[in-house]
């Protein structure tokens, strides 16, 4: 992964390309800082690059111009985080339906408060018939490398916390075309004695038998080596055959503090 450039024309924008050195096409994420010239960070942006095959370059352009304050033309850029999936198991909120009838993706960003975090895992049909559910998202936990990591137990939600949108008891539902559901995450990076715990990915099957798709919740787990993992829950905000990835229901959590500009 390297930037290959900046310009100012017609409009500020800078390059990069991507090359993938594995033996199995991989979708990237990699986000960006852009710095001014006394090196303060103005903003940060996160760009997708699906599907690179094994030894394939592929390269992009990104427009600046809704990213810099109006009275900056130029800026530097840094790569600040790299992060790549199998492309089969990609997350999609949007575009054709995936073979399985079924979207499963992540928030972005979880809330996080007082070393509490929670994020939620979403799930649309997007098929032609229904989806019947019930239960718990299957998780592994993975690293850096796509392995599995040891010593990670996943547990009911409530163990973790209370009044996270991870509690309550399974109920069976039937999803409709562009019905959907949601099933909460948290756990807490707390650190006691030992090696904290930080996990890029997680591989989620939406139930037994399901096929993986693997997300970036970028779990920091501390010490505390518990995940929680709330049950499917049905998503009323959304009217059937929505569609798109807009409208996505905020589960009950706690509110995250203001984040801290990066300098």
């Amino acid at each position: 992964m390297r930037i290959t450039g900046t310009g100012r024309i017609p409009h500020p924008c800078f390059g990069f390309e991507v090359t993938n050195k594995e033996k199995e096409p991989l979708s990237y994420t990699v986000t960006f800082t852009l710095l001014s010239g006394s090196g303060a960070a103005l903003e940060t942006t996160k760009q997708a690059v699906p599907s690179v095959k094994p030894g394939e370059t592929t390269q992009r352009i990104v427009d600046m111009r809704e990213l810099l304050p109006s009275t900056q033309d130029s800026a530097r850029v840094r790569i600040t985080k790299v992060r790549s999936v199998p492309a089969g198991e990609a997350p999609s909120t949007g575009g054709p339906c995936p073979s399985s009838g079924v979207r499963v993706y992540a928030d972005e960003d979880g809330d996080a408060a007082m070393g509490l975090r929670v994020l939620a895992l979403h799930l649309e049909n997007c098929g032609t018939q229904p989806y019947r559910l019930n239960g718990y998202p299957q998780l592994q936990v993975l690293d850096e490398r796509h392995q599995v990591l040891s010593g990670v137990e996943t547990v009911r939600g409530s163990e973790v916390a209370q009044s996270t949108g991870a509690d309550g008891s399974p109920q069976p539902m039937t999803l409709q075309q562009g019905e959907r559901a949601y099933a909460v995450l948290v756990w807490r990076n707390t650190v006691g004695g030992g090696d904290a715990v930080n996990a890029p990915y997680a591989r989620v099957r939406a139930q037994s038998g399901a096929a993986p798709v693997t997300v970036i919740p970028e779990l920091d787990l501390g010490t505390t080596g518990k995940l929680g993992v709330g049950p499917w829950k049905k998503d009323d905000t959304r009217a059937p055959g929505a569609g798109g990835a807009s409208g996505s229901r905020a589960p009950d959590r706690p509110s995250a503090p203001t984040a801290p500009v990066l300098q």
